[in-house]
């Protein structure tokens, strides 16, 4: 359960950041190849957290033990890509339907933002906060993706 609620935020911080620093500026708006490294840069986070992970608890065994122990923790780390998912399809939309970048980018922050609160509320609640608390804890998690779009306005 810690596994993929702690994934599911670093894959909404990660897309927001992605996605921010992708933005384009003066150069044409290319929301297919955003969301192709969108997803590059996930699975790359996701191998090198799960590699990490593995290297950190290493225990004596057997060479297929390891590599075992190794591929369950690459694939523990499936909650770091899937967060990245509705930045993604946020993307292809506006590669399909031609919207522009800045509403894509500004949606997409609005939205990361958003689902960081869900996290955080989520994971509150699920750990036993109270609601109210629970609700102050997802505003603290939101001000995360708030930060990165505020710092993309900044930086743009």
């Amino acid at each position: 359960m810690r596994s993929w609620m702690s994934g599911g935020v670093y894959g909404t911080v990660l897309a927001s950041a992605l996605l921010a620093a992708l933005q384009s500026g003066s150069a044409p708006f290319t929301p297919y190849y955003d969301a192709a490294w969108v997803m590059v840069t996930a699975g790359t986070a996701a191998l090198a957290h799960g590699y990490a992970h593995h290297m950190s608890t290493y225990r004596p065994g057997s060479g297929g033990h390891r590599w075992r122990q190794l591929g369950w923790a690459l694939v523990d780390e499936w909650p770091v890509i899937l967060a990245c998912w509705p930045t993604v399809i946020l993307l292809v939309l506006a590669g399909a339907l031609g919207w522009p970048e800045p509403a894509v980018t500004y949606s997409g922050l609005l939205l990361n933002a958003l689902l960081l609160f869900g996290w955080g509320t989520f994971a509150a609640l699920r750990v036993g906060y109270r609601r109210r608390s629970a609700g102050l804890i997802g505003l603290a998690d939101m001000a995360i993706g708030l930060a990165i779009a505020g710092a993309n306005a900044v930086i743009k």
